[in-house]
């Protein structure tokens, strides 16, 4: 979920947004030739523009949950926390890109619970040697994550007998059912979090200085032209995917696996460690787990049903591949987090998962076959 950023923090990134002047330089002012043949530099500008403007997203989310409490605070930052990736991903919906869609699902699952919980425990656990967290909080996520691995896993295994009959209409039904199967459960997961006590997400020390100073109307108006800024940049990355992957020799499953999701997550990682490293490793399991939560059981239900807008519709039916990653993931991420500490080693040997299974989707020549 959207933690705090501080405005130190927020500064650093905001550099990257003279990318993001570059990109409509190239794509709209025709600097560098026009748009023919830099397809890969408005990808690669536009996707560094959208991380500070995702941390900006974040931030001021963060500062408006702030001041109007917990319960309505806790569904903002539910709706808005993985806002960057949300926005990618419909538009790449309406360019009929599913494939796309239903990889950067999956890879930010595995973004969060390998890459960013394995930096977090590598580096947190190396400067401040055996680290303690709320086992009681990270086993309820470990559940969830398994939980929510298998609701996704259920209709691709499924699938099969409902594409033997060519039931198309059943297998959106299926898609739809579990959907909002997910989706209350998500907020039932919310509203408990929320009511029981024990079970709150750890807040940030107060001393911590995260620039909430701005005033609601502030916030707004920051978090309104980010998101307009993100669509743009969104819809500039989106139009240069396929011809970048023809010009790279790509596939659209590695750049739907790998790049969107560290494109969209990226400021929300850096917390993530930046906490490991304060020795807060409540808040940073909380940020890499519960954002591998929000993307598995909202984000990926709500775009089954915004795909009913476009002719492609989204389906929750993965490929053997990206089901077999999604166990890895939850498997080894549970067992790390169950018994209430972690250590650096545990942290090397959630990289060294990731970067297996990136090497795997790199290697893995053209779309992969659905589980029957």
């Amino acid at each position: 979920m959207t933690q705090t950023f501080s405005l130190r923090k927020l500064l650093n990134l905001n550099i990257l947004l003279v990318f993001g002047v570059l990109a409509v330089a190239v794509k709209w002012l025709g600097l560098f030739g026009g748009e023919a043949g830099n397809d890969i530099l408005i990808f690669a500008a536009s996707a560094l523009a959208i991380v500070p403007l995702a941390g900006l997203i974040g931030h001021s989310t963060e500062a408006i949950a702030s001041r109007v409490g917990p319960q309505i605070g806790g569904l903002l930052n539910a709706t808005l926390g993985n806002a960057a990736e949300l926005i990618i991903t419909i538009l790449a919906l309406s360019r009929g890109l599913t494939d796309l869609v239903k990889a950067s699902i999956v890879g930010s699952v595995l973004g969060n619970l390998l890459l960013v919980a394995g930096f977090s425990l590598l580096l947190g656990g190396w400067k401040n040697g055996r680290q303690h967290f709320n086992r009681q909080h990270a086993g309820m996520n470990a559940t969830l994550l398994v939980l929510a691995f298998m609701a996704l896993a259920i209709p691709s295994l499924f699938d099969a007998a409902l594409v033997e009959v060519n039931a198309s209409d059943a297998e959106l039904l299926f898609s739809e059912g579990v959907a909002i199967i997910l989706i209350v459960l998500y907020g039932l997961h919310l509203l408990y979090s929320l009511r029981d006590p024990s079970n709150h997400a750890p807040e940030v020390p107060s001393g911590e200085d995260h620039g909430h100073a701005m005033s609601m109307t502030q916030a707004g108006v920051m978090l309104a032209l980010a998101t307009i800024a993100i669509v743009i940049m969104s819809e500039f990355l989106v139009g240069s995917v396929e011809p970048v992957i023809e010009q790279l020799g790509w596939t659209e499953f590695f750049v739907g696996i790998i790049i969107v999701p560290i494109i969209g997550n990226v400021a929300e990682h850096l917390v993530a460690v930046q906490m490991a490293l304060k020795n807060q490793m409540d808040l940073s399991l909380t940020i890499s787990l519960g954002s591998s939560l929000q993307i598995a059981l909202f984000v990926a239900p709500v775009l089954v049903f915004v795909s009913l807008l476009f002719s492609n519709k989204l389906l929750l039916v993965f490929n053997v591949y990206e089901l077999i990653a999604l166990s890895a993931a939850s498997l080894v991420t549970a067992l790390v987090a169950l018994d209430g500490e972690s250590n650096w080693f545990e942290g090397a040997m959630l990289l060294a998962v990731y970067l297996i299974l990136a090497l795997a989707f790199f290697v893995l020549p053209g779309a992969a076959p659905v589980a029957h």
